[in-house]
């Protein structure tokens, strides 16, 4: 580590230099030159353990010096030693204004520098060892979101997976769904980081349909009263096979599966929840489920094109859907997919 030395007296830099000789672990750097020695800080600031700085120096003072030092990026936190013959108070509250840790007087006792000069790089190697410690709990704590993130990740795909034994048409249409969600949050503003996690999220919105028989499931027609009933109970099922986990994810899949289904006019199920009453979340996915299923063909229906698709959710604006999700979707929907058709 090194100790850099800025006085404009050789014969000072030399004196300096022979006390600070036995203090181990340091390189002595020493410069007659204050511009000289600003290089030196602004090539290694990490390297440079102590700076000591004479104060009467011309063209730059040491003031001026600590000044300028301070503002290389690294060298924040450095120690810097004002040298001075001065004893005056104003000085010392202007260096220390400047960023100065410690003075010495003139002429300099070299037992006192030494003293000083190890305790300051005692003090700065302490502080970039908890840099480092710092900067590898950083590393570890990454690592270890990545890790659970992308174990996350994995208990998605295997309900997804189970999902598609039920119904072939699921895998395509939750990505479908999850772009379209992507689109929407983006629209209406919000990070990236919640954009991702309600996207990833939407793609279990429909995980209780595995508990919907085939029969209803994948009937051709109309269905019954009884057989309606039994599919709007997905939306609750969803909700409880997803609940009750500590990931933040999971709570949101559950969320948007008990949610997706209701109105903003009150009218949806499983709770009938009006407006703002519904989380963000599922108000997004509900457009996008919805926009998805128009322009899919299922067993009862031919699909419909995007702009038909697109027609009714913007007229169901301020009464199945929200208006600001609609609004965001129609802005964000590229227009090559609502041209034709």
């Amino acid at each position: 580590m090194f100790v850099l030395v800025l006085d404009d007296t050789p014969l000072n830099n030399m004196l300096m230099t022979e006390a600070l000789r036995t203090v181990p672990d340091c390189t002595v750097r020493a410069f007659t030159r204050p511009a000289e020695a600003l290089a030196f800080v602004e090539a290694q600031p990490d390297a440079i353990g102590v700076a000591i700085s004479d104060y009467e120096m011309p063209g730059m003072d040491g003031v001026e010096f600590i000044r300028a030092a301070r503002a290389v990026p690294g060298f924040e936190h450095v120690p810097v030693v004002m040298v001075t013959s001065l004893d005056q108070r104003s000085l010392r509250r202007e260096a220390l204004a400047a960023g100065a840790t410690d003075f010495l007087a003139k002429p300099f006792d070299p037992i006192e520098i030494r003293a000083r000069i190890s305790n300051l790089l005692a003090l700065n190697r302490a502080r970039l060892e908890q840099r480092e410690r710092a900067a590898w709990l950083d590393r570890e704590v990454k690592a270890a979101t990545q890790l659970i993130a992308a174990r996350e990740r994995e208990i998605v795909m295997m309900l997804m997976k189970a999902a598609e034994h039920r119904d072939d048409e699921t895998g395509n249409h939750v990505a479908r769904v999850a772009g379209f969600v992507a689109l929407i949050a983006r629209g209406l503003g919000l990070p990236e980081e919640e954009v991702e996690q309600i996207s990833l999220a939407s793609t279990m919105h429909d995980v209780g349909k595995i508990g919907v028989p085939n029969t209803i499931l994948q009937k051709p027609g109309p269905l019954t009263q009884d057989e309606r009933r039994e599919m709007e109970r997905h939306a609750d099922r969803g909700r409880r096979i997803l609940e009750g986990s500590s990931s933040q994810l999971m709570r949101r899949a559950a969320e948007i599966a008990a949610t997706h289904h209701e109105r903003w006019d009150g009218s949806g199920y499983p709770a009938g929840l009006v407006g703002e009453e519904i989380p963000l979340a599922g108000r997004i996915v509900a457009v996008a489920d919805v926009f998805d299923a128009l322009t899919s063909d299922r067993p009862y229906k031919k699909a419909w094109s995007a702009r038909e698709a697109l027609n009714h959710i913007l007229a169901n604006a301020g009464t199945h859907f929200d208006p600001a999700c609609v609004a965001a979707f129609a802005r964000m929907l590229p227009r090559d997919e609502t041209t034709s058709g």
